[in-house]
């Protein structure tokens, strides 16, 4: 029943902070970007980061909630996550000097989350 209860807690903080980091991030854009540069235009732009804090703080919550067995293979799948991110980004910053597009800092948690997941995934699926 505590399982359910915090997976509870965990959907509902991360799914507001992600509401507000949605609706922060749009008023940021649609404001931010035609302001004059200057340190109004810096803050306006960089505001989704708030929300953003939100969801990493929801996130470190969750791990303080798990057991620890669960800690230790989510864990385990961040680092091969983040292992395979940096394989993936370190071995295109050699294709960029080869001529390829820069790549942007955006594309990283994206490759992160789907390197995380992946992992968790094909864990899931070989240890049943």
């Amino acid at each position: 029943m505590l399982e359910r209860e915090a997976k509870k807690k965990y959907i509902t903080e991360l799914g507001v902070a992600m509401v507000l980091y949605a609706v922060v991030l749009v008023v940021s854009i649609k404001y931010g970007r035609p302001m004059e540069p200057g340190i109004g235009r810096t803050l306006a732009l960089m505001a989704p980061v708030i929300p953003l804090l939100l969801a990493v703080w929801a996130i470190v919550r969750q791990f303080g909630r798990m057991d620890e067995f669960v800690r230790l293979r989510s864990l385990e799948s961040f680092a091969a996550g983040a292992g395979i991110t940096a394989a993936i980004t370190f071995s295109y910053g050699f294709l960029e000097t080869a001529g390829y597009p820069r790549l942007s800092m955006f594309a990283v948690w994206g490759i992160l989350g789907l390197s995380w997941g992946a992992t968790a995934a094909v864990r899931c699926l070989v240890n049943k």
